[in-house]
C-alpha cells in the first residue's frame, strides 16, 4: 500500500536523530486536513476486553469516496495500535467507512502486519478469538469502563518489591516508612528454569522480611500483564520454554501461600503512577518507568486503575517508516525504543561510545551512565535526544489520557539524566504544545524515590484482613 499519510518534522529536532517524526504531530496534520476538508465523518472505535468491558475512540476521517480516503489507513492503522497496547483488547469494533474496517481486518489477521498484536492478545493475554467487527458507528456496543482503588494501605509491617530485567528492589516498610531498602543485579530474561526467578524473588523477600519485628503482607510490581496475581506475559520471563510456563504463571500464587501473609502483584506501570498520586496527593497521573524497557501506567482522575494495559513500551510515537523496530513485536518506533535503556543502547554508537560486550545490560547503561555524569558531550546528546523524544510523546499520550501530572521514574532517570530529560521535554512542550505544558505537570522525583519509590508505593498493595 502506497503511503498517503503525511508525516511532519518536528520544529526541535532531536540532537540525534533527525529523522524522527512525531506520531502527534502527523495525526493532529491529519485531522486538521480532515476537517479543512468539509467533509469529514465521524469513526467510532470500540476495544472490547475481559468482562465485556469495551473503551471508545471517537474520530474523523476521509469518506471512501474521496480522493485523500488513503491516508484513513496508516492514520487507523497506528492509532488502533496505540489504542490496544493502552487499554487492551481482543476484539475492535470498527464503526465507519468500510473501507478502514476491512483494512483493519487485514492488518490483524494471523498473516498481517499486526500479526504479533493478534497473537499475543488473543493467546497470551484474554484467551479468546481475536476478532474486527465492521459495522456502523451506531453499531458500537456502548462504552463500558472499569476502576477500582489500587494500594494505598500503609498499615503495618510490610515488604515491596519491583521486578525489573536487570535489577531487583525490596523495601521493608513499617506503617508507611521505608525502613530497609536493596537493590540487586539479576539478568532473569535469558534464564529458562523457572526455579531461578522462585529462589532469587524468595532471597529479596526474605532479606528484607528479617529487618521487620513481623510480616504482614507483601506487594510487587513487575513489568508484564497480570490477571488475578497470575503471570499473563511478562518480558522477565521471556527465557522460560513454554512447556514450563504454567509454573511461572502461578509463581506469585506460589510464594503467597509458602509466606502466608496477603500478597498483591501488579504491573510496575501502575505502581509508578500510584507512587506519583500518592507522593502528589492527586489523581490524573500517567507514570512513565524508564528501565529496561519502558513501563507505563495510569491513576485515573478519580484516583482509580483502570483495567487497561498501558503497555507503552509497545505503542508507538514515531511514524518514521524507518524507525528502529522493536525485536520482540517487530513494529517500528514504539516507546521501548525512546524511553529506556534500549534507546541509550541504540544511540551510543552515534556519539562513538562503545559499550563492552561481557557485562550485564545493568553495568552497560552504568557504563553510558559515567561519561555522562563527567561530562561527556556525546552523552549529554544521548539523554537530552531522549528528553526531546518524551516532550512529543507526552503531548501524545495527552491525546489519549486525562493528565494532571506525568511521574518520570527508573533507572535510565537517575543522575543528571533525569534532569536533561525533564528540560528537553519542557522545552518542547514549551515551544510545540504551550496546552499541554499549562496543564500537565511533569514530575521529576528525588534520586530515593526515583530508584526505590515503586517497592514502596507496592508494598501498600494489599488489604490486610
Amino acid at each position: 500500500m502506497k503511503d498517503a499519510f503525511n508525516l511532519v518534522k518536528p520544529a526541535i529536532v532531536p540532537p540525534l536523530d533527525e529523522d524522527f517524526r512525531p506520531a502527534v504531530l502527523a495525526n493532529r496534520a491529519y485531522l486538521a486536513e480532515v476537517a479543512k476538508s468539509g467533509a469529514g465523518v465521524p469513526l467510532l472505535i470500540g476495544l472490547e476486553r475481559c468482562d465485556c468491558y469495551i473503551s471508545h475512540y471517537q474520530t474523523e476521517v476521509f469518506p471512501d469516496a474521496h480522493p485523500r480516503a488513503e491516508a484513513n489507513l496508516r492514520y487507523v492503522e497506528r492509532i488502533i495500535k496505540f489504542l490496544i497496547w493502552q487499554k487492551g483488547g481482543w476484539k475492535i469494533y470498527v464503526g465507519g467507512p468500510r473501507s478502514i474496517g476491512e483494512y483493519v481486518r487485514e492488518c490483524y489477521s494471523p498473516d498481517g502486519i499486526c500479526q504479533f498484536d493478534y497473537h499475543f492478545m488473543a493467546q497470551d493475554v484474554y484467551e479468546e478469538e481475536f476478532t474486527v467487527v465492521i459495522c456502523e458507528v451506531d453499531e458500537v456496543p456502548p462504552e463500558l469502563e472499569s476502576g477500582e482503588p489500587l494500594g494505598r494501605h500503609l498499615d503495618g509491617c510490610r515488604i515491596g518489591f519491583d521486578l525489573g530485567a536487570s535489577d531487583r528492589k525490596s523495601s521493608a516498610v513499617i506503617d508507611g516508612r521505608a525502613v530497609f531498602s536493596e537493590e540487586v543485579i539479576w539478568d532473569p530474561k535469558v534464564q529458562s528454569d523457572p526455579d531461578y526467578h522462585y529462589q532469587e524473588i524468595m532471597r529479596s523477600l526474605l532479606v528484607a522480611a528479617a529487618k521487620m519485628p513481623r510480616l504482614d503482607a507483601i506487594g510487587g510490581s513487575a513489568a508484564g500483564i497480570y490477571i488475578d496475581n497470575q503471570v499473563r506475559i511478562a518480558s522477565l520471563f521471556r527465557g522460560i520454554p513454554t512447556e514450563r510456563y504454567g509454573e511461572v504463571r502461578r509463581l506469585f500464587l506460589r510464594i503467597r501461600e509458602e509466606m502466608g501473609v496477603p500478597l498483591e502483584i501488579a504491573n510496575d506501570g501502575d505502581v509508578t503512577a500510584l507512587a506519583g498520586s500518592m507522593s502528589l496527593g492527586d489523581n490524573g497521573v500517567l507514570g512513565i518507568a524508564m528501565g529496561s524497557s519502558e513501563a507505563g501506567g495510569y491513576v485515573n482522575l478519580e484516583g482509580n486503575i483502570t483495567g487497561w494495559l498501558n503497555e507503552l513500551a509497545f505503542a508507538p510515537i514515531d511514524y518514521n517508516p524507518a524507525a528502529p523496530a522493536d525485536k520482540w513485536s517487530g513494529d517500528r518506533g514504539v516507546g521501548s525504543l525512546y524511553f529506556s535503556q534500549l534507546c541509550v543502547f541504540r544511540l551510543a554508537p552515534r556519539v562513538g561510545i562503545e559499550i563492552p560486550d561481557e557485562i550485564s545490560k545493568a553495568e552497560q547503561l552504568q557504563y553510558v551512565q559515567n561519561k555522562l555524569e563527567s561530562g561527556d558531550e556525546g552523552a549529554i546528546k544521548i539523554w537530552q535526544t531522549i528528553g526531546c523524544y518524551l516532550g512529543y510523546g507526552i503531548a501524545h499520550y495527552a491525546d489519549f489520557y486525562n493528565l494532571r501530572h506525568v511521574l518520570i521514574l527508573g533507572r535510565c532517570t537517575s543522575g543528571s539524566g533525569g534532569r536533561y530529560i525533564l528540560d528537553g521535554a519542557l522545552e518542547v512542550l514549551n515551544a510545540e504544545f504551550p496546552g499541554v505544558a499549562r496543564s500537565v505537570n511533569i514530575q521529576l522525583p528525588d534520586e530515593k524515590s526515583r530508584r526505590v519509590g515503586q517497592a514502596i508505593a507496592a508494598a501498600s498493595l494489599p488489604v490486610l484482613h
